[in-house]
């Protein structure tokens, strides 16, 4: 029987995990690490490489290495590579690709089913193409669940007492907070709050502007427009963050930044925590909102919270954990590794859904409120936010003119009164309205959504029994023959990766068979590469 994994697909690093003996064990890279970065590069010889081989070669390959692609996930970005057009969901794919074969290299057996992860924020255009992305991958997507619900339940799978639980998950390139409940033989999410575009990523390029800003006035040039100044100074940024979540001061050092004429021009600065704070203050007020609408949303005071768990790398950000701290007027709880609970817990899913994991009920919730837009701009709620899934609602409504004989759904997800100012979901039209007077003729809007929160949406004409629906696609989403084709292409790359995987096992084995002498000598050469090409 082939094994399932779960994944944690992250804006910044990727993570996956399978069952072992009824325990959740996370899969370590081919390289060694126990996270994967969520980077994807195209030589200039056209090979495809992933993961940490993409991002060591991203100073001097910049415009061909692409990483947060997440953050894109459900939009209509095209990136260009050599003239072929690839979507974030093709990305993405890659990626899921690359953990899927160090998953089959590790536990030596064929991976067919995962359970994938998504932030809780995620629209349905996002969900959808994260299991677009699974498919072209080569897997069976049993279900995508929120990422703060893997979170508690790689938390509470062997501490099944009743309590009430915050999960704080601040990533790479997005922010969720959700309030769960833990019972005895159940999980269930009683509210969930988020920001898209609120992560790691934006802590760097706060650091990013220092440093430009920094150049600028010791040699009087923006670097803003130099790709590989650029990434060389994007690698500096989140290198300063992390030190600076341990250290109280660290130094920012990139020689031959940049050519001045004939003169090369060096970057030195010195960066301190309370500095960093300062530039990344709105980042952690912008936490804020999220907490409190979360709370209120699940009729809670933060001293009804038994337990606050951080999830995701920015959380080990000294000012993130005092907001926190002060939020919740409580220390948060560090019971779990915040890089790797959400694939564990995904697996556990996984291990749900198959049987493998008994006497566990997962109830989690939808993060947004669904409807239609009716006349002058209104957003009809049908589905409201925090709502247990799956579900399944519906309203009827009537025509705004006499003598209509049709009319457009144009189906929404948001908050907003107005219709305009809320999301676009996607729009159909039902036909063959029976001819009658405005406020006359019934049609009955239903919506659906299943356990990976995905939306379907139907309209019946209750007079003349004529009904249309639509499963949700945004329009960043494949067609079903752009997915077969990705498919294919993925099975075609399976192989050149499975080739290189084997080369660098390999060279692994050989190196490990020299002596320490030469190790030695060839690493000092190694380390004198400037483009980073190599590791050692």
């Amino acid at each position: 029987m082939a094994k399932l994994i779960g994944i944690d697909l992250g804006t910044t690093n990727s993570c996956v995990a399978f069952l072992e003996n009824g325990r959740a064990t996370v899969i370590p890279s081919a390289e060694g690490g126990r996270t994967t970065p969520s980077v994807v590069a195209f030589t200039k010889d056209g090979e495809r490489i992933v993961g940490q081989a993409a991002k060591r070669q991203a100073v001097t390959n910049a415009q061909r290495t692409f990483s947060s692609v997440k953050r894109e996930m459900g939009s209509d970005k095209i990136y260009t590579v050599d003239g072929k057009k690839f979507r974030p969901q093709e990305l993405s794919a890659m990626i899921l690709q690359k953990l899927r074969s160090d998953a089959e290299a590790y536990i030596g057996e064929k991976v067919t089913d995962a359970v994938i992860t998504v932030p809780a924020y995620f629209t349905d255009a996002q969900r959808q193409a994260t299991k677009d992305a699974g498919t072209i991958a080569g897997l069976n997507v049993l279900r995508i669940i929120n990422e703060p619900t893997a979170a508690a339940l790689a938390y509470g799978f062997d501490k099944m007492v009743s309590r009430k639980i915050m999960v704080f998950d601040l990533g790479g390139g997005t922010f969720d907070v959700s309030i769960l409940e833990i019972g005895s033989d159940m999980i269930e999410v009683l509210a969930t709050a988020g920001n898209n575009h609120l992560g790691g990523d934006d802590f760097d390029q706060c650091v990013v502007g220092y440093l430009l800003d920094a150049f600028r006035r010791e040699h009087g040039m923006d670097l803003s427009k130099d790709a590989v100044a650029m990434q060389r100074l994007n690698e500096a940024a989140e290198k300063a963050k992390i030190e600076l979540s341990t250290s109280r001061e660290t130094t920012v050092n990139l020689p031959f930044l940049a050519m001045k004429g004939a003169s090369p021009m060096h970057l030195e600065v010195s960066l301190t925590r309370a500095r960093f704070d300062e530039l990344t203050a709105h980042l952690v007020s912008a936490t804020r909102g999220p907490v409190q609408q979360a709370m209120d949303d699940a009729g809670l005071q933060p001293k009804d919270i038994d337990r606050v768990l951080l999830v995701g790398g920015s959380t080990r950000i000294p000012a993130v954990q005092d907001a926190v701290r002060k939020m919740m007027d409580r220390e948060p709880s560090r019971d779990i590794n915040p890089d790797e609970c959400v694939a564990m817990g995904a697996c556990l899913q996984g291990g749900v859904l198959t049987g493998t994991v008994n006497s566990l009920l997962l109830i989690d919730v939808t993060p947004l409120s669904l409807g239609i837009e009716t006349v002058g701009d209104v957003f009809a709620q049908i589905i409201p936010r925090n709502t247990p899934l799956p579900c399944h609602h519906s309203q009827v409504f009537t025509t705004a003119a006499h003598f209509q004989t049709s009319v457009e759904i144009n189906v929404l997800q948001g908050e907003r009164g107005s219709a305009s100012g809320n999301k676009s979901l996607g729009k159909f039209r039902l036909e063959g309205i029976r001819r009658a007077l405005r406020g006359i003729p019934q049609i009955e809007v239903t919506f659906s959504i299943d356990t990976n929160g995905i939306v379907q949406v139907s309209a019946k004409d209750l007079g003349t029994g004529r009904s249309q629906e639509i499963t949700i696609s945004g329009s960043g989403n494949m067609s079903r023959e752009e997915i077969d084709r990705a498919m294919r292409e993925a099975e075609i790359y399976a192989e050149q990766d499975r080739q290189n995987r084997e080369a660098a096992e390999k060279h692994s084995r050989s190196w490990g068979k020299r002596d320490a002498g030469a190790a030695k000598e060839e690493a000092g050469k190694f380390s004198e590469d400037d483009d980073g090409a190599m590791d050692v």
